[in-house]
């Protein structure tokens, strides 16, 4: 790809950001981190999907050796609802309409790296289309994701949760 083309790529996904997310999803802590807050915004482009999060109140690390890393995936489940032993439960699996094995189910996403309780991600991704997203929830896990255990990269538990809504 010459330097033009991806120049004009880069600006066109830029601009995209100025404009209304297509979809997003409001997320709110379990009630060990109710204090975690945040928006995940979904814009489409002719190159995919942008998704943009903004994430405040997550746990710190007391490490000298740095930040907290979070496992960050869209689930198959309609909402967030939880029992006392798996919070979130109704957000159930990762979403993997394909039937792929971990890191490449279509809800598999970048992690989150907290900042002093802060995270901000943006990335491009092909794996899906907001259509398809629409109801499901995106979750924030207490551990990183390995890329490797089957079938959810030993992330750890559920510890934030939004449902995806279309925005109007």
């Amino acid at each position: 790809m010459n330097r033009n083309k991806i120049n004009s790529r880069f600006c066109g996904l830029i601009s995209a950001l100025r404009n209304p997310p297509q979809a997003q999803a409001m997320i709110k802590g379990d009630s060990e981190y109710s204090e975690i807050n945040g928006k995940i915004r979904f814009y489409g482009t002719q190159f995919g999907v942008l998704v943009a999060a903004e994430v405040f109140c997550l746990p710190t690390s007391k490490s000298e050796c740095g930040s907290r890393v979070f496992g960050f995936h869209i689930h198959e489940g309609d909402m967030c609802s939880d029992d006392s032993n798996d919070p979130f439960s109704g957000a159930m699996a990762h979403y993997n309409p394909c039937d792929c094995k971990h890191p490449h189910h279509a809800g598999d996403m970048p992690p989150l790296f907290e900042n002093d309780g802060y995270a901000f991600n943006v990335f491009l991704t092909d794996r899906f289309e907001i259509n398809e997203i629409i109801g499901r929830t995106v979750i924030i896990h207490s551990n990183p994701d390995d890329f490797t255990t089957q079938p959810s990269g030993d992330s750890g538990t559920k510890i934030a949760c939004g449902v995806i809504k279309r925005c109007v």
